[in-house]
């Protein structure tokens, strides 16, 4: 069968996480998602530690770059910006995560590029938008969190502000550039026009408040921390003791309270008038945390999660590598083994959309690795290419 995004091509000018972790998602389904470096370094994530494959060839850069390929090319070079224009035409869109103001002083807009592919879409990923008062200013994910609230939401009440423990926003503004590409190519091929399309680190951070904006902006209501975790209006949702530790449960469904007074042999808990609604509950949540830290406390968590299957939305608490080693991951196809030419065998968790077919598993380019397969696919010859790289262009 054919992967999803086959024969799709995409440049990428893009670097560090956001944008080349979107663009990942791309290449995932069978898109040819070509990486443009400086021929200088590369993407300066080939170099962030602390371990490394190879030399400048770090782990980090592996995250978010695998199935794609890698193309040095000076951009700011006149010669280079004709290369560009050139894979131009044969692309059906250009990504980049660059800070506001570059793509227009590299040119990489459709003002720019329309005319050697009209329908080129041209989707840009950047810290505050490429127009307003910051569009100069550079910006990274845990500066969005604690702007746009979310440290003011995140750990225990009475703590300091707490970032969220992954860059989260950077992830989820990379999938919103995946998105806008492919929301871009969908229009470009029904109407014959490309078009440029802005997702920010800002905007993205903003949007993802969510509930909690609506609640604010209508209710005059601001989220506050809360103990272990707990959400703000379901109970009960939140971390509850047990004999050796804790344990996340998640009733967000009026049908799941009565099952876990069932699972825990408190039917009397399902007709007491405190606790009938969610309602009612939120109004008791402290009574409720006491009794069910006493009734979790007679097991382990693990007892628990095995009385619970199926039947409580229940999770354990797990470490990074508990997190990994747990057979639900490692037995189920959620590693993917890909082959490094210097390292072998390497491990990543394995792309999150499922196809009928093996995803493509190819690990993360070396800088430059098909620069001269690409130039000749443009009628560049062999000598050509010598003078290109002798002169820095690539």
């Amino acid at each position: 069968m054919t992967l999803p995004l086959a024969g799709v091509r995409v440049l990428a000018v893009e670097q560090y996480g956001a944008g080349p972790f979107g663009t990942m998602f791309l290449a995932d389904q069978g898109a040819e998602v070509i990486k443009i470096e400086p021929p200088e370094g590369g993407d300066f994530a080939r170099d962030v530690g602390p371990f490394y494959f190879a030399e400048h060839d770090s782990v980090f850069f592996h995250a978010f770059n695998r199935n794609k390929k890698s193309m040095t090319l000076d951009l700011r070079h006149p010669e280079g910006k004709a290369i560009l224009h050139a894979l131009v035409g044969t692309a059906d869109a250009l990504a980049s995560n660059l800070r506001g103001d570059v793509p227009e002083k590299l040119g990489l807009t459709c003002a720019h590029l329309r005319a050697h592919n009209p329908r080129i879409v041209c989707a840009h990923l950047s810290a505050y938008g490429r127009s307003g008062p910051r569009a100069s200013w550079p910006g990274f994910d845990y500066l969005m969190q604690a702007e746009t609230g979310w440290f003011s939401m995140t750990g225990e009440p009475g703590g300091p502000p707490t970032r969220f423990g992954l860059s989260v926003v950077d992830l989820m503004t990379g999938l919103g550039l995946g998105y806008a590409v492919l929301a871009g190519i969908v229009s470009a091929r029904a109407s014959g026009e490309g078009r440029d399309l802005d997702v920010s680190l800002f905007d993205m951070a903003l949007h993802n408040l969510s509930y909690p904006a609506a609640w604010y902006l209508n209710e005059g209501y601001a989220v506050e921390r809360l103990p272990r975790s707990a959400h703000p209006s379901l109970t009960p949702c939140q971390l509850y003791r047990t004999a050796d530790g804790w344990i996340y449960l998640m009733c967000n469904k009026e049908k799941f309270w009565p099952a876990l007074c069932g699972k825990l042999d408190r039917p009397e808990w399902i007709s007491d008038p405190r606790f009938t609604t969610f309602r009612e509950r939120l109004a008791h949540r402290e009574t409720i945390t006491g009794l069910l830290d006493a009734a979790l406390s007679s097991r382990t968590t693990a007892e628990w999660l095995d009385h619970f299957a199926g039947v409580v939305p229940a999770a354990p608490v797990n470490d990074v590598a508990q997190a990994l080693d747990n057979p639900f991951v490692t037995g189920h196809g959620r590693i993917q083994h890909l082959e490094h030419p210097v390292r072998g065998d390497i491990r990543l968790v394995a792309p999150p959309i499922r196809l009928d077919e093996p995803p493509p598993a190819r690990s993360a380019p070396a800088l430059g690795e098909h620069t001269d397969a690409l130039l000749a696919e443009i009628g560049r010859d062999a000598a050509e290419i010598r003078r290109l790289r002798d002169t820095g262009v690539v």
